[in-house]
């Protein structure tokens, strides 16, 4: 199983993970063409996907969705209340492109099994994805208020983890942003800090966890620096040291990062 985290953040949001038979796109937050131009740089296609999923219906989630998915024929999944949540968004799409992903199932896709789960964000139905390929386990999950017991629970011990560290606390308090945005940021149904990423991650970093990419980083509101010393000395804390058993890396918004091995 190979990944690559296409682009991550409040200007638009693409995951791919492709095994050997399958090749699925999660989330399509930008146009169809910077999308065609990310594929481009992991050297792979968009025509070439065999499905796309859906987390939920924010724009920076979804805005080229319908075009790719018209002009390639893709299927796309998502739960019937994201599916609601996009009417009026993407346009028309042929039913025959159309399927329900249920919120807390699992779904075989060629030969990976994905499992979807809940996360709390201001959305219809938001939901991630695990990823299952021959005992390895990648976890995607971003756009999350809070990681409760039951998201640890689904996601813990993966061997990689895709994890959203959107700001730090302190930077947005005193930044430019107007208060209700703020208030919205900080919410339960908002965006995890780093301070908050770092807590959770130490609950669920398994022995079999090997690499940790920082997700959704806002451009206003944290450094890629901060969230990665954060992070660090959160986890250094509950005594579990960058660099021993485990990698940490950041992502960026429009620039994807190479296609690995899980």
């Amino acid at each position: 199983m190979r990944f690559s985290v296409l682009a991550s953040g409040s200007t638009g949001n693409a995951f791919y993970v492709e095994t050997e038979r399958e090749r699925l796109l999660v989330d399509a937050g930008l146009s169809g063409k910077q999308l065609e131009q990310l594929f481009a740089h992991i050297d792979r296609r968009l025509q070439d996907v065999t499905g796309v999923l859906v987390t939920h219906e924010h724009s920076d989630h979804i805005k080229g969705l319908g075009v790719i998915a018209r002009k390639y024929r893709l299927p796309i999944y998502a739960n019937e209340k994201t599916w609601k949540g996009m009417d009026g968004l993407i346009g028309d799409i042929p039913s025959e492109q159309k399927f329900i992903f249920p919120t807390g199932a699992v779904r075989t896709f060629g030969d990976m099994d994905v499992e979807s789960f809940g996360v709390s964000h201001d959305a219809a139905e938001p939901m991630f994805y695990v990823f299952h390929y021959e005992g390895k386990k990648l976890a995607l999950i971003t756009d999350t208020g809070y990681v409760s017991e039951r998201m640890k629970g689904v996601i813990c011990h993966a061997d990689v983890f895709v994890f959203e560290s959107n700001h730090d606390v302190e930077m947005l308090r005193m930044g430019k942003y107007p208060w209700n945005i703020k208030r919205r940021i900080l919410s339960d149904v908002g965006h995890v800090s780093n301070e908050d990423a770092g807590l959770a991650l130490a609950d669920v970093i398994g022995d079999k966890t090997r690499r940790i990419y920082l997700a959704h980083l806002s451009q206003d509101n944290n450094m890629k620096e901060l969230a990665r010393m954060t992070v660090a000395q959160t986890l250094e804390k509950k005594g579990m040291i960058v660099g021993e058993s485990f990698q940490l890396y950041d992502t960026d918004p429009v620039r994807p990062t190479a296609l690995v091995s899980v």
